[in-house]
């Protein structure tokens, strides 16, 4: 049976780590926390739970994810965010691929959870993701926050597996108006530094191709009241992002 290490990202988790950890239990032969000081309960909750735990200052997600693979014994990883649990079918079908590991990463559906409601539209769901690999055969890329793991050329043996990564992602719209705020710093940011700019159409036109897209599109509607928030704040997020990147060019140049 392959060994496995869960390996966890967190900084003030302290409302979900609990959770996150034991629905790892009967999966782990390890599970390591990579923290960024947390100020609140968060390595006390991780210490109670036995854990390997780290610290490191945030220097950004992808970052900050592929040093917590450096603190994982076994080269076999499945990583998960603090706000995310295993469910039961997903939690039977990793023991199983324990039991014959036969490819480099396995990919599993991500079922999100929106002030209560499971989103089963909006674009939300399935939202394949590639958490369970061997750490030797890829790595963390993408764009800040929008990190992902991509497994290195001609390492790109995959299985999808039955079950779903359970996202309990906002409690309250205050939390997905925080977390916009806090991301399309974090986007704009990456994005004036790597040369990607945002013209006036941009502005205008990908934040109503967002809406439509999630509202209508990937059929939002039948998510009632939390499917159109979704797509209304979705298409202000993209809104904000373009806004906040003009201003970097703009300020850079003045």
């Amino acid at each position: 049976m392959q060994k496995l290490s869960v390996v966890i990202i967190t900084f003030n988790e302290e409302k979900n780590i609990a959770r996150c950890l034991q629905s790892v239990k009967k999966v782990a032969d390890e599970i390591v926390v990579l923290d960024s000081f947390s100020k609140d309960r968060t390595k006390e909750i991780c210490l109670e739970h036995g854990v390997q735990f780290f610290e490191h200052a945030f220097d950004g997600h992808i970052q900050q994810k592929n040093r917590a693979i450096t603190y994982a014994k076994n080269p076999i990883v499945l990583s998960l965010d603090a706000d995310e649990a295993l469910d039961k079918t997903l939690e039977h079908s990793i023991l199983e691929v324990k039991q014959n590991w036969t490819h480099d990463g396995y990919y599993m559906n991500r079922l999100t959870n929106y002030c209560g409601h499971w989103v089963k539209h909006c674009n939300w769901y399935p939202d394949k993701k590639l958490r369970l690999w061997d750490s030797r055969k890829g790595s963390w890329t993408g764009i800040n926050p929008h990190d992902k793991y991509e497994l290195f050329e001609g390492d790109g043996s995959t299985k999808h597996i039955k079950g779903d990564i359970l996202h309990y992602s906002y409690n309250s719209l205050e939390d997905h108006y925080k977390q916009v705020e806090y991301f399309t710093n974090i986007a704009s940011k990456a994005f004036f530094e790597n040369g990607k700019k945002a013209p006036l159409y941009k502005l205008i036109a990908n934040p109503i191709a967002k809406f439509v897209s999630h509202y209508f599109i990937h059929l939002g509607f039948l998510d009632g009241k939390a499917g159109f928030l979704i797509s209304k704040i979705s298409a202000y997020a993209t809104y904000l992002k373009y806004k906040k990147i003009r201003a970097l060019y703009t300020n850079a140049s003045s």
